[in-house]
């Protein structure tokens, strides 16, 4: 068995993932890819990491746990999804973005080290993704939630980096935020294991969230008259068609944070930019590209 760990991060899919998974348990289960409901591991998970303190389980330990995740008596994949696996909100900022990152895999690691996992990533720029976090956890004041890290040398490589470090050969998927919706098919299939040509109910679900019904429309009429021949092919359509019916208030966003201003996040973003190149040439990971 292997095991699959949807890491989040925070603010990139409001279960959006473990909802369309959820939904095509049956068809999943025919290729031996169970994915448990959500209170069955999550609690269960983080309290035994903590308990273990990077210690291995015990092999009693770890057919207890498996008992109480999975109600299937075998499966080929496991599949785990929570955005709080890294870090609960309160602790995602110090210094740097998620400061125990390496650590907590290595824990999940060591609650079943005989099993095979590998983890799954969405990122996001900081420039989006700080003002989610502060509105959630209204801090005190502006200081208090930087917790001494500085919001322009805040980078997703260093955090990947601290979690092969930490975590060597370990298999790591990474895609950004931005991008799912052009690439959501291919991030479905990276964390369920399931074959490219099986079809999952609801895998639409996000386009039609953010593309006005005419637009939906439109492009199911084009791809039926003009069926894309790949994937890079599908991404174009999928492109063009959010390029002209994409819904503005779904996928805009207005960033109002104390003491940033329009320069600032230009500058932010343009970073992001930079540490995503960074990122794709890393070649201990794979990369989910448009």
């Amino acid at each position: 068995m292997r095991i699959a760990y949807h890491l989040g991060a925070h603010f990139t899919d409001d279960e959006r993932l473990l909802r369309c998974l959820l939904k095509n348990r049956d068809v999943l289960m025919q290729h031996e890819i169970v994915v448990p409901g959500p209170k069955r591991y999550r609690t269960l998970l983080r309290e035994t990491a903590t308990k273990l303190k990077g210690q291995t389980a015990s092999v009693d330990e770890q057919a207890l746990i498996l008992e109480q995740i999975m109600e299937e008596d075998r499966a080929r994949r496991l599949v785990l999804s929570w955005d709080s696996f890294l870090s609960l909100p309160n602790y995602v900022l110090k210094d740097r973005l998620y400061p125990a990152a390496g650590e907590r895999v290595r824990a999940f690691c060591q609650i079943f080290p005989e099993i095979e996992a590998e983890f799954h990533l969405a990122i996001r720029n900081p420039a989006s993704f700080l003002p989610l976090l502060f509105e959630k956890l209204q801090p005190a004041s502006y200081r208090e939630f930087l917790a001494g890290a500085d919001p322009l040398y805040l980078n997703w490589s260093d955090l990947l980096e601290r979690i092969l470090d930490a975590n060597p050969d370990v298999p790591l998927t990474i895609w950004c935020d931005e991008d799912t919706p052009l690439v959501w098919p291919e991030v479905l299939r990276a964390v369920s294991g399931l074959p490219a040509e099986v079809a999952l109910q609801g895998e639409e679900d996000l386009l039609g969230s953010l593309m006005s019904v005419e637009g939906m429309t439109r492009m199911h009429a084009y791809m039926a008259s003009h069926p894309p021949q790949s994937v890079a092919q599908r991404r174009k359509i999928v492109s063009a068609f959010l390029d002209k019916f994409a819904l503005a208030e779904r996928i805009e966003q207005d960033i109002d944070m104390p003491d940033w201003t329009a320069d600032m996040v230009a500058e932010m973003t343009e970073l992001y930019e930079e540490d995503i190149a960074r990122i794709a040439q890393m070649g201990e990971i794979t990369f989910l590209a448009p």
